[in-house]
C-alpha cells in the first residue's frame, strides 16, 4: 500500500480563503493540548499567550517592533516564491543587512552628520541584496538549487557576525565583550511616538508591504511575476526572461532583508552583537505562507507572528515555561498552514498492489 496525492479538479474556493483561519484554529487546538500535557492550565496559558500582550501599551509597541521586520522580509520573500524562486536564506540577508549598515557608525565612529542614518538604510539594502545576488548568480549562471546556497549563506553571515565583533569591530569601552561601539543618536532609528520604543521600521515595513502590493495588482512587473511563477514557459512566450526575474525577485527580498536587519539594530539594539535576530529570516516565511503570499495579508500575518513572540516571553514569565515554547507554536503554525493547503489543492489516494496487480481508493 502506498499513499498519494492526486489534485483535484476543482478546489473550494471558500476553504482555500478559510485556511488562514482554519490552520491559526488548529494551532491553537494543538497549543493546548501541549500545555495540558506539560501539566499547566489552558485556557490561563492560551490567555497569556494571546490575548495579555494586546492589553497593554508596551506590549504593543514590542508587537510593533517584532512585526516590522517579519513585515519587511516577508513581503519580499512573498515576491521571490510567486516568481518561482525559493530564497530561504532571508535570514543571512538579515544579518548581512546590518553588518553593511553598521559600517558608518562603527568604521566612522567620529563623523557626525544627519547624512549618517539615510547612509546607514541605503547600506544595509545594498549589503542584504549583494548576499542574495550570490545564490542569484549561482541559479541564473549554474542552475544551481537556490534553496541550498541560500541557505547555507546563512552561517556564513552568522559566524562573520561574530567574528566582527569579537575581533577588529569590538568596542575598546566594552570590558571586552563581543559588541561594537554604541551607535551615536544620529544613527539611531527615531521612535514613532513619543509613548513607546516602536520605531520608523514598522513604518518601512508598511509602506514596502503596500508598495508592493500595488505593484503585483497595478503594474507590468506584478503580471510579469505572476505568469513566470506559474509556468515560465508562458512566460518565454510572452517575451519574459526567467533569468532577469531570478535576478530582480532575489535582489528585491535580499534588500528588504537588509533593511530590516540595519532597521533592527539602528532602532532596537543600538549595537551590533553576535545575536541579532531570533530568527526573524526564518519566521518570515511562515509570515509569507500565512498572508497567501498577498502582501497585504503579510501585514496580518507579521503582526501575529509578532504576538507570538512576545505572548512566548509572557508564558515564560507567569507560568514559568521553556523560551522554546514560541518556537513550538511558531512550528505548529506552518505544519497546519501547509496541510491545510495541500489537503484543499489534493485529496490522498491509497493505492493497494497484490499480486501484481493494484486497487484504489480515495479518501476525501
Amino acid at each position: 500500500m502506498r499513499i498519494e496525492l492526486e489534485k483535484r479538479a476543482n478546489p473550494s474556493t471558500l476553504y482555500s480563503v478559510l485556511s488562514p483561519f482554519l490552520a491559526l484554529g488548529l494551532t491553537v487546538i494543538a497549543g493546548g493540548i501541549m500545555f495540558a500535557l506539560i501539566g499547566k492550565d489552558p485556557v490561563s496559558a492560551l490567555y497569556s499567550f494571546f490575548i495579555e500582550p494586546l492589553l497593554d501599551i508596551w506590549s504593543l509597541h514590542e508587537i510593533a517592533i517584532k512585526a516590522a521586520p517579519l513585515i519587511l522580509i516577508g513581503a519580499g520573500l512573498s515576491i521571490c516564491y510567486r516568481s518561482n524562486n525559493w530564497n530561504i536564506g532571508a535570514e543571512g540577508q538579515f544579518i548581512m543587512g546590518a553588518i553593511a549598515g553598521a559600517i558608518v557608525p562603527v568604521v566612522f565612529h567620529d563623523w557626525h552628520s544627519p547624512l549618517v542614518l539615510p547612509l546607514m538604510l541605503v547600506f544595509g539594502m545594498i549589503g542584504g541584496a549583494l548576499y542574495a545576488a550570490i545564490p542569484a548568480f549561482l541559479k541564473a549562471h549554474m542552475n544551481t538549487n537556490e534553496i541550498l546556497t541560500s541557505l547555507m549563506l546563512v552561517y556564513i553571515a552568522q559566524l562573520f557576525l561574530d567574528w566582527l565583533v569579537r575581533g577588529p569591530w569590538r568596542s575598546p569601552d566594552a570590558y571586552n565583550f563581543p559588541v561594537t561601539r554604541d551607535f551615536a543618536p544620529e544613527a539611531i532609528l527615531p521612535e514613532l511616538i513619543a509613548s513607546g520604543r516602536a520605531n520608523l521600521g514598522f513604518a518601512f515595513a508598511i509602506i514596502a508591504a503596500v508598495g508592493l502590493w500595488l505593484m503585483m495588482r497595478y503594474t507590468l512587473k506584478g503580471f510579469e511575476i505572476t505568469v513566470l511563477g506559474q509556468s515560465e514557459r508562458a512566460g518565454r512566450f510572452a517575451g519574459f526572461s526567467s533569468k532577469r526575474m531570478i535576478w530582480f525577485s532575489m535582489l528585491l527580498s535580499g534588500g528588504l532583508a537588509g533593511l530590516a536587519g540595519i532597521s533592527e539594530v539602528s532602532g532596537t539594539i543600538g549595537k551590533l552583537q553576535p545575536i541579532i535576530s531570533p530568527g526573524y529570516g526564518f519566521t518570515a516565511i511562515i509570515v509569507a505562507f500565512l498572508g497567501r503570499l498577498n502582501p497585504l495579508g503579510i501585514i496580518a500575518a507579521g503582526l501575529f507572528l509578532a504576538l507570538t513572540y512576545v505572548g512566548g516571553e509572557a508564558v515564560q514569565l507567569t507560568l514559568s515555561v521553556s523560551d522554546k515554547v514560541t518556537r513550538v507554536f511558531q512550528g505548529l503554525l506552518l505544519f497546519f498552514v501547509l496541510s491545510c493547503d495541500t489537503l484543499i489543492q489534493y485529496k490522498i489516494r491509497l493505492v493497494f498492489s497484490r499480486l501484481g496487480q493494484s486497487s484504489e481508493g480515495g479518501a476525501h
